[in-house]
C-alpha cells in the first residue's frame, strides 16, 4: 500500500471535524424554532440529527488522534437565515449536508488504497450522508412530487 499524506487527511478530517461540530449546533438550534401542530416530529428528527453530528464528530476526532495529530476546536461556519420556516431550515441543512458529502468524499479519494479502515470508514460516511441528504431533499418537495427538490448531489 502507498502512505498516507498524512498531513493532508488530517487537514480533511478537521475540516469533517469542524463540519460535524457545527451540525450539532444548527440542528439543535432549529429544534428551538419549530412551531405548530408538527413540531414534536420535527424537533425529535432535529435532535436525532443533532446526536448524529455529534456522533460523527466523535469518530473522526478519534480518527484525528489515531494518525497521532491534535484535533480542532473549531466550528464549521453556521448558515443561518434568521427564518423559523422549516423548508428554509432544510434548504440550509441540505447545503451544508452536501458540502460535508464532497469532503468526505474527498478524504476517501486521499486514503484509497492507502488506508483499509480509513477508506471503510469515508466509505460508510459517505453512504450515510447520501440517505441522510436524500431524506432531506424528500422531505423539502411537495407531497406526490416524484422529482428531486435539488440537483443532485456531485
Amino acid at each position: 500500500m502507498e502512505q498516507l499524506d498524512q498531513a493532508k487527511v488530517v487537514s480533511v478530517l478537521n475540516r469533517l471535524l469542524e463540519a460535524e461540530l457545527a451540525g450539532v449546533v444548527r440542528y439543535t438550534h432549529y429544534s428551538f424554532l419549530v412551531f405548530g401542530f408538527g413540531r414534536i416530529p420535527i424537533v425529535s428528527w432535529l435532535r436525532d440529527q443533532a446526536s448524529e453530528s455529534l456522533l460523527h464528530a466523535q469518530q473522526v476526532g478519534e480518527w484525528i488522534t489515531t494518525l497521532g495529530d491534535y484535533p480542532s476546536l473549531a466550528i464549521g461556519p453556521l448558515l443561518d437565515s434568521h427564518q423559523t420556516d422549516i423548508a428554509a431550515m432544510l434548504r440550509e441543512s441540505l447545503e451544508t449536508e452536501l458540502r460535508a458529502l464532497a469532503l468526505y468524499r474527498e478524504l476517501l479519494s486521499l486514503v484509497e488504497g492507502k488506508s483499509v479502515a480509513l477508506e471503510e470508514f469515508a466509505r460508510q460516511m459517505i453512504h450515510a450522508e447520501e440517505l441522510h441528504a436524500a431524506d432531506v431533499d424528500k422531505m423539502l418537495r411537495k407531497p406526490g412530487a416524484v422529482g428531486t427538490a435539488s440537483p443532485k448531489p456531485a
